[in-house]
């Protein structure tokens, strides 16, 4: 997943939102509407959100130091983290709140058509934000389910703003009923139920994307197929005879960790051996440009009589000894 079809996307949403989020403001200034006031405040949180990430990504494009080696590639999980947090707080539990406060006090609904209007407009912007998004993550997603891309995927700029996109469209279809349903009933309690209902889907957005970025930012492991064309390549170095066992940690969403001890033949002199990792390590990266970070250990595998190594294999004889 690109770094530049994640930022196409960020930006996009962000664009969208601060337009939704000044026509809604306006919108509810006219209509006293508690859902117009609960959608203004999630466009300004997903805006928000959306500086988070951008900037997660600038943090992240700085040079490793001597105090962070490894680089700041984890900046960008951290800024989806937040946003989680963002989505919770400043959210969902303010719709919430304003939810119950009008449950328990409702009042009459004002200039209702410049509502609609507003939240129709807003549906076509947010419908473009959540097209960009999917269309940047089409690429990236392959063959697996859309939410299997969202629990799968290690860069996490693309699952958040489909999730806040998805949820900003139910929002919107959420206040749109909640205030057309006032209007023709007559009934003040619609809108407060229709702003109780946005709180509760961002409450739950919001605990997704906290979930799964949580994950990220402990550390995770490449995907297992990106796990499987590490171990095939190192396995196919010539000089060597089988992956004993690797290690694998996401540093960034494009910048991988891999620590591997490989068997070497035992026959080679200290120079051939130095030779063979190299070989290894070029053909590693050459499979995998998002291993940066690569330190192998070379060993000699010992097998016992009439069970041969079996090159590339996860589960190999424990070596006796190191080379």
């Amino acid at each position: 997943m690109s770094a530049e079809g994640s930022t196409k996307a960020v930006v996009a949403a962000l664009v969208a939102n601060l337009g939704i989020a000044v026509a809604k403001f306006v919108a509810f200034l006219f209509t006293r509407s508690s859902s117009m006031l609960a959608e203004s405040i999630h466009s300004v949180a997903d805006s928000g959100n959306q500086a988070l990430l951008l900037l997660g990504q600038r943090k992240a494009r700085q040079p490793a130091d001597e105090e962070h080696p490894f680089g700041y590639g984890r900046s960008r999980y951290i800024a989806g983290f937040l946003v989680g947090i963002v989505l919770f707080s400043v959210g969902g539990l303010f719709s919430v709140y304003e939810g119950v406060e009008k449950l328990r006090h409702p009042h009459e609904l004002e200039s209702g058509v410049v509502a609609i209007v507003v939240l129709a407009i807003a549906i076509v912007l947010e419908s473009f934000s959540f097209r960009t998004a999917i269309r940047e993550s089409r690429h990236a997603k392959g063959p697996l389910t859309w939410w299997r891309f969202i629990r799968e995927a290690r860069s996490p700029e693309l699952p958040v703003v489909l999730l806040e996109d998805l949820a900003a469209l139910c929002g919107l279809l959420l206040a749109l009923g909640g205030v057309g349903l006032t209007l023709l009933l007559d009934e003040p309690l619609w809108d407060a139920a229709g702003t109780l209902a946005i709180g509760i889907l961002l409450l739950a957005v919001a605990v997704i994307v906290a979930i799964e970025t949580y994950g990220m930012l402990v550390g995770e492991a490449a995907a297992p197929p990106t796990v499987e064309t590490i171990r095939r390549a190192l396995a196919s170095a010539p000089a060597v005879t089988a992956v004993i066992h690797m290690r694998t940690l996401h540093l960034g969403p494009e910048e991988l960790l891999v620590a591997a001890k490989i068997g070497i033949e035992p026959d080679l002199t200290a120079a051939q051996v130095a030779g063979a990792i190299d070989e290894a390590e070029a053909l590693l990266r050459q499979a995998v440009p998002a291993a940066r970070r690569v330190y192998l250990e070379p060993d000699i595998l010992r097998v016992a009589a009439g069970q041969p190594a079996v090159p590339g294999a996860g589960a190999s004889p424990a070596p006796e000894g190191s080379a």
